[in-house]
């Protein structure tokens, strides 16, 4: 049990040290913001494929493509709806509703970013969560170490686009942080609830696969290609999209 706990706060923590991380930068630039929203919709692409859908069709079983399709525009409609009520999230994240129209349209754009970072955390914690539930510790060592690796970058990317966005460093941080207490939480359900988990998992991780590629596509792409860095921010998608790739195979 001891394992599990260090390995909740672990996987938590490094979204947390992430976040830190990501405070480092100052007078960010527009260009170099969306370098680093493409540097995060690579990584969020690569997680999204490799870490939630294809575990999904994996796990899935004898209808493992009809889960997995169905989680993946579950996911999407979920953040099609929450796309409609995101200006309503303005006051949590400090930021009055009646800011400036092009200002408050960002802050919307990142909180979906956020939310799906959120949504995606839960179903990794959870698998996490299985593996040890399941008494195979070192698989699910395996597993945990890969998305505490994945979280770091999370973590520092989503700081930049909320500062930006003209969330207060403290309220960035405090956002920053309730995303990786989800993954905590998903850890312990899955620990728990190994054999009912297990049952969800494959849907779980699908809907986060399907939230996360409805981000990327309906905001995080458009809006990094809107202000004329376009071919930079195309090759920050894919050095992320590399990176995440080469996590996987030398760590997953």
């Amino acid at each position: 049990m001891t394992i599990v706990f260090l390995t909740a706060a672990g996987v938590g923590g490094a979204t947390v040290f992430g976040a830190a991380l990501g405070f480092l930068f100052k007078n960010i630039s527009h260009r170099f913001s969306d370098i680093v929203l493409a540097f995060a919709a690579g990584v969020m692409l690569s997680a999204s494929i490799m870490g939630l859908i294809l575990p999904s069709l994996e796990f899935g079983g004898r209808y493992a493509v009809i889960i997995t399709v169905i989680g993946i525009f579950c996911g999407a409609l979920c953040l099609n709806v929450l796309d409609k009520v995101v200006p309503h999230l303005h006051r949590l994240a400090g930021v009055s509703d009646n800011s400036d129209i092009q200002q408050s349209d960002r802050l919307s754009k990142v909180l979906l970013f956020v939310a799906a970072i959120a949504i995606h955390n839960l179903p990794e914690g959870i698998a996490a969560g299985v593996g040890f539930g399941s008494e195979n510790t070192a698989e699910a060592l395996t597993i945990a170490g890969a998305i505490a690796l994945q979280n770091i970058p999370e973590g520092m990317v989503i700081i930049s686009p909320m500062l930006l966005a003209g969330v207060s460093r403290q309220r960035a941080f405090v956002l920053a942080l309730i995303t990786g207490l989800i993954e905590v939480a998903g850890t312990f359900i899955g620990y728990f609830a190994v054999t009912a988990a297990s049952a969800i998992l494959p849907f779980a991780l699908a809907f986060a696969g399907g939230a996360m590629l409805y981000v990327i596509s309906d905001e995080m792409i458009p809006e990094t290609h809107a202000h004329g860095s376009e071919r930079a921010a195309t090759y920050a998608l894919l050095f992320g999209f590399c990176i995440m790739i080469a996590a996987d195979f030398y760590i997953g």
